[in-house]
């Protein structure tokens, strides 16, 4: 059936049509040779829709497209999503992680044709999905056509649910040799040390992490694997290299959690070569559907969970804004809200979002990443009704229950001193300053 099934990129990439929705998975899953194949296709091809997200390699059909017949569209952004989109050769597509595959089970996303990378067939005739599970199995439950570009870079991982397909349903079968995408983990900074120290002391030992990605959960990664915190466990929606340190230095063993005792659980992964190999046939990691991962019920039964993300920029009424500056559009809304109204139901859970206290812009000039109110068209992203603890280099601003006028003085505490008195006049005029309230 394999060898009945096997084509050239340029001969499976013919089953497109014009006007399909193609679908090429997200991360990892790119299937660069069959994108490259229907990039060769422009001019040929008109309306052809393409979805992913995380593009961690240039996307031919968006790079090679001369004819315009394709249009590129991400549920989630990377660096290089964010140049796409800025030079409008890409458009976003708003999402909670949780429903990402609601949407293709309902027919809010339709699906022509599924291409994805996934791992060598084993024995008996099915393909693991590799680095990620996520909404595949959605995503080819609705699709038309299918075609696997299979690598034997692309590590074998089991799954609790959705992490394999077989043959007999699959149209096209393409064989790759490229290397899977890598991702350098960014280098901490001496203020992401700073973050990091006040998040530290609410990691306990038996707690279960999920950790976003940067130098600030690099930084707490450092910390816990220098300390004598124990017996972590992992659920979380992307696995990158943080977490293989952790599990280097023992620190890992999911050995209290309440779901899955015993096993790590993420979605999707990126990082580097290293962690894809740690992966490979792991005994006690296992992949997730995002629905499941993802899901507030799930989370809540998890107890002693802490999640740990960033945010770009927080208002005195305690919005969050964590993908957009103004309109430019950063990354996505993905998982973050998931995990922030999980932890708030767990008994024990706890969330925070940190972030710089300030940035600087091209010409050199200071700003605060705490406003007083968003008006630039930020997208909100956390809502001030489910807003967690907002961390700074100056402080950690517990959020929840807190009124108006505590919400403004909690949040100016941990702003740069730079900019406190100007927050303080704006929260007068906002009418959300005590007067009682410290200067």
């Amino acid at each position: 059936m394999y060898r009945e099934k096997l084509r050239t990129a340029d001969e499976a990439v013919q089953i497109v049509q014009d006007g399909d929705w193609v679908d090429y998975s997200q991360a990892c899953s790119i299937p660069r040779f069959l994108d490259a194949a229907l990039a060769r296709r422009s001019g040929q091809l008109r309306d052809v829709k393409i979805r992913n997200a995380i593009s961690m390699e240039p996307v031919a059909t968006v790079e090679n497209d001369p004819h315009g017949s394709f249009t590129y569209n991400v549920w989630h952004c990377s660096g290089l999503d964010r140049k796409y989109l800025d030079t409008g050769r890409a458009y976003h597509i708003p999402m909670l992680f949780r429903h990402c595959g609601a949407y293709y089970q309902k027919g809010y996303a339709p699906v022509n044709v599924a291409m994805l990378t996934v791992a060598p067939m084993d024995a008996e005739g099915y393909f693991s999905y590799g680095l990620t599970n996520c909404a595949t199995q959605e995503i080819l439950d609705a699709a038309e056509h299918i075609v696997l570009e299979v690598n034997p870079n692309m590590p074998t991982v089991a799954g609790i649910s959705g992490d394999k397909i077989h043959i007999s349903r699959v149209d096209y079968v393409v064989e790759s040799d490229l290397p899977i995408p890598t991702v350098q983990a960014p280098k901490a900074t001496e203020v992401d040390r700073q973050i990091a120290s006040y998040i530290f002391p609410y990691v306990t030992s038996g707690c279960t992490l999920q950790l976003g990605i940067g130098g600030i959960p690099n930084s707490i990664g450092s910390m816990i694997a220098e300390s004598d915190v124990k017996d972590l466990g992992m659920h979380t929606e992307l696995m990158s290299d943080g977490y293989l340190d952790l599990y280097k230095a023992g620190k890992i063993t999911n050995k209290y959690k309440k779901i899955y005792p015993g096993t790590g659980v993420f979605s999707i992964c990126n990082g580097s070569r290293a962690l894809y190999d740690f992966l490979d046939y792991h005994e006690t990691i296992r992949t997730a559907p995002m629905h499941w991962v993802n899901s507030p019920a799930v989370i809540r039964e998890l107890d002693d969970f802490i999640s740990i993300n960033g945010c770009i920029a927080v208002d005195l009424f305690g919005q969050v804004s964590s993908e957009s500056a103004g309109l430019r559009q950063i990354s996505g809304t993905g998982g973050q809200l998931d995990f922030i109204t999980g932890a708030l139901e767990a008994e024990h859970g706890r969330a925070f979002l940190a972030m710089h206290s300030t940035f600087t812009d091209k010409s050199g000039n200071l700003h605060s990443n705490i406003l007083p109110h968003f008006t630039g068209g930020d997208i909100i992203t956390t809502p001030r009704t489910q807003a967690p603890s907002i961390v700074t280099e100056y402080g950690i601003a517990r959020l929840p229950g807190l009124p108006t006028w505590q919400r403004a003085e909690a949040l100016i505490d941990i702003a740069h001193p730079d900019f406190r008195e100007e927050l303080i006049r704006s929260a007068e005029q906002q009418k959300i300053w005590r007067r009682s309230n410290k200067r």
